[in-house]
């Protein structure tokens, strides 16, 4: 199944995972200004066009923030019927609104069906965007959603429960239960004080 996770899997996860915990109890959000939204496209070169050269604003900003909260919002609607990560449970849209956001902003770059025919493989339509048709981030961003969210790698998408932990993670083999090997050792930690508390 590890095939199944495209780039377009990575870049929809990195956007919801934005949004983490601070490391004393509360929530941190990457994109909290300008500066933030443009150390994240620079640190995606490979999956976002132009990323070394981008530059945010306060609208591209607000647009992206306004995104992710509609794909956190259908990745707890994706996880389901587990919980959705602690940073959501209060804050989630309701699932239609969240599908107009995502939808409005794919749909703000026009794009065309690409031919790709690799050697020995199968040949496969891949949407690329219009030349010259604008370069809408969210719009780039709401598109990787959408493969994702559309794919067999959705099937993969757990919350991590881990005490203090808001991120989402994709289950990589039947024995995951966290997004990484320190959620576990925290939940372990946890349990031993939850059950030496209640025998003491």
């Amino acid at each position: 199944m590890r095939d199944s996770i495209t780039g377009d899997a990575r870049l929809a996860l990195d956007l919801a995972l934005t949004v983490r915990h601070d490391g004393a109890g509360g929530v941190a959000d990457d994109l909290a200004g300008p500066a933030g939204l443009t150390a994240w496209v620079r640190a995606h070169p490979d999956t976002l066009p132009a990323a070394d050269a981008f530059v945010a604003d306060e609208d591209q900003l607000t647009a992206v923030r306004d995104l992710r909260t509609a794909l956190r919002t259908l990745f707890a609607h994706a996880v389901r019927p587990a919980r959705p990560s602690p940073a959501d449970a209060t804050r989630l849209l309701p699932v239609p609104e969240a599908l107009r956001r995502l939808n409005e902003a794919a749909a703000r770059t026009p794009t065309v069906p690409v031919l790709a025919w690799d050697e020995g493989g199968e040949p496969a339509v891949r949407r690329r965007p219009v030349p010259d048709g604008g370069g809408d981030l969210a719009a780039a961003l709401a598109q990787a959603a959408i493969g994702f969210l559309s794919g067999p790698g959705r099937q993969l998408l757990r919350a991590c429960h881990a005490p203090g932990c808001v991120r989402y993670f994709l289950k990589e083999h039947p024995r995951q239960e966290w997004c990484k090997p320190s959620c576990g050792n925290r939940a372990r930690v946890a349990r031993h004080h939850e059950r030496h508390g209640r025998s003491g």
